[in-house]
């Protein structure tokens, strides 16, 4: 059963494309996996909520999908044939490029093909051959984080023990189904192959989340280094960089790494990458730093929870 992206978002197809992101990014935030480590169905959730807003954050797929052209996954609907359309099919009435519907059950063409030589009243429908396209066959396959962002080749392995390149185009994202060109099943009667569907699963990643084209991290720092700022190293997708910390900063503060994030294919714009700043205690209190709060805290009376208390109570 194909999921409606609209309902996951909560939304209508009359949804504008600033309803979709102020309903994506509310919907994060409650089913994030990394942020609701105990909650078993925030993953399932959070997959089904980024696949949606793939599909209807672009202007073209999402006028697609509403169009009935591919499904909730991106893949193309096939559009179903009947006998009739093989029957005015040029010279040859058994004969026509594509073949039958793509996901058709072998059984029922032959049996066409038997029903039609039955009126016919020949073994062979007047001496003309068959020939229609082999079925669609559908796989998944895992994908690391990484290369789902970056791109890259991986091989996927097929039930009768061979196997098939993928290239994995930079900024795949989970549940994009990419479709290999003739390497489905075997034609009928010398017909083209079908094509293989290949639908991607992304994996987590330790460090990353993504949020569309942009990449999210958090990055721990020390009381020094918020306090007085520092020029420190932070990861990307890419690699280490260099990230300047100002001065006073606070934990949650989220600085932005322009140009850090997913690229697509043809695109000349990048996401960016967003770093939420963490705050960490020493691991060890030392007498010096002790003494100094300590002292500090004698002539500063500044509570950060003052305006929280003040407004939890209004």
């Amino acid at each position: 059963m194909s999921i409606d992206p609209y309902g996951v978002l909560g939304l209508t197809k009359s949804a504008t494309a600033d309803d979709i992101k102020k309903a994506y990014r509310k919907l994060v935030r409650t089913s994030h996996p990394d942020l609701h480590p105990d909650d078993m169905g925030a993953e399932a959730r959070f997959k089904a909520i980024a696949a949606a807003y793939d599909l209807l954050k672009d202007p073209q797929t999402r006028t697609r999908f509403d169009a009935g052209e591919i499904d909730a996954t991106g893949a193309e609907r096939p559009q179903r044939q009947y006998y009739r359309d093989f029957a005015t099919a040029g010279d040859n009435p058994y004969q026509q490029r594509r073949g039958f519907e793509t996901h058709g059950d072998p059984a029922e063409i032959f049996a066409e093909i038997l029903r039609q030589r039955a009126r016919g009243g020949g073994d062979d429908a007047g001496g003309r051959g068959f020939t229609a396209s082999g079925p669609d066959l559908r796989y998944t396959l895992e994908v690391p984080f990484l290369i789902a962002a970056l791109g890259g080749g991986m091989r996927i392995t097929l039930p009768n023990g061979g196997s098939i390149a993928v290239n994995i185009p930079e900024g795949a994202h989970d549940s994009q189904t990419l479709r290999l060109r003739g390497k489905g099943g075997p034609g009928y009667g010398g017909g083209p192959a079908g094509d293989a569907l290949i639908t991607l699963s992304v994996g987590l990643h330790p460090v990353f989340r993504r949020e569309g084209d942009d990449i999210l991290a958090t990055l721990p720092i020390t009381i020094d280094e918020a306090v007085l700022g520092a020029k420190v190293s932070a990861p990307t997708i890419a690699g280490p960089v260099s990230l300047t910390i100002p001065k006073g900063a606070s934990s949650g503060r989220v600085l932005r790494l322009r140009g850090r994030g997913v690229s697509r294919p043809g695109s000349k714009m990048a996401g960016d990458q967003l770093v939420e700043l963490r705050i960490m205690a020493p691991r060890v209190i030392d007498d010096s730093l002790r003494d100094f709060l300590t002292e500090w805290r004698k002539t500063h009376h500044e509570d950060p929870r003052a305006e929280m208390l003040k407004e939890a109570a209004s």
